[in-house]
């Protein structure tokens, strides 16, 4: 019987995703998600109450130091809510960047051991913060019924948020996760820049804030149109932002397209200096 011998060769130049290759490493996909999930809340005495108490507990503090003291508007809704809706989204951004930009660094033992498609790594780190959403949303929704508010019709357009949420996510997590192999000052980076993104998003603070000339220039930050879109969708702050959630999706579109290039390019160096 004639063996079967699989060759490995490092890629060159600026190469696809190949799909196929994922779709053959959905178990390790799936393994690594989950162990991403368990190894947060092992040995945890609140366990998945983290979850919960993250985003309350910040909305608590943006109400009291924003809200109450600095007085910012908040659209005509109670400052809690409208604090909360933009966390909801901001957390699962800001924690998915810092874990993914750590993922392979994390695994470079595995890295220089076996051979997988390494995009898997940045992307059980960001599926295995699906949870952590998951229980921010239900959050939100209790809090939507305490105060009986009900979401506009346009929350049919929800997946288009979270995709775009997803797609903004995933780009730029593969990018810092390139980079962070070669330039480790990426990773002590990391919770400083998402401190100062915060603050160029419209987490604590309406766009209708933003002077107009320059809310286009701002908009081009995909996180705007998922903000405003989920506050506009849940508590009716705004119009539906049409014009800035088209304008976030062609950018985060560019971006993830550029980062799975820049990932593949990046990725025959991984095993060297990981």
């Amino acid at each position: 019987m004639q063996a079967h011998v699989t060759i490995i060769r490092a890629t060159r130049g600026w190469r696809g995703v190949n799909i196929k290759e994922l779709i053959h490493y959905k178990d390790l996909l799936w393994f690594l998600t989950v162990r991403g999930i368990k190894a947060k809340y092992a040995q945890s005495v609140l366990g998945v109450s983290w979850a919960v108490i993250q985003p309350l507990f910040s909305t608590l503090v943006f109400t009291i130091i924003f809200g109450n003291l600095a007085r910012i508007d908040s659209n005509g809704v109670p400052y809690f809510l409208f604090s909360l809706v933009g966390l909801v989204p901001w957390t699962f951004f800001a924690n998915t960047l810092t874990d993914s930009a750590n993922s392979l660094i994390a695994n470079s033992a595995m890295i220089n051991k076996v051979y997988f498609p390494r995009l898997v790594l940045p992307l059980s780190s960001i599926l295995s913060k699906g949870v952590d959403f998951l229980i921010g949303f239900l959050l939100l929704v209790g809090f939507l019924i305490w105060y009986q508010i009900l979401p506009s019709w346009e929350i049919v357009l929800l997946p288009w948020l979270i995709g775009v949420l997803l797609m903004t996510s995933l780009g730029i997590g593969m990018i810092l996760s390139a980079m962070a192999v070669q330039y480790r000052d990426v990773k002590h980076a990391m919770s400083f820049a998402v401190q100062l993104l915060m603050y160029a998003a419209p987490v604590v603070y309406p766009t209708t804030n933003v002077p107009l000339p320059y809310q286009f220039a701002y908009s081009l930050n995909p996180m705007v149109g998922v903000i405003e879109g989920f506050r506009s969708v849940f508590l009716h702050t705004i119009p539906f932002p049409y014009v800035w959630m088209l304008t976030g999706t062609g950018v985060s579109l560019l971006l993830f397209v550029f980062s799975l290039f820049y990932f593949r390019r990046m990725e025959r160096v991984f095993a060297d200096v990981a």
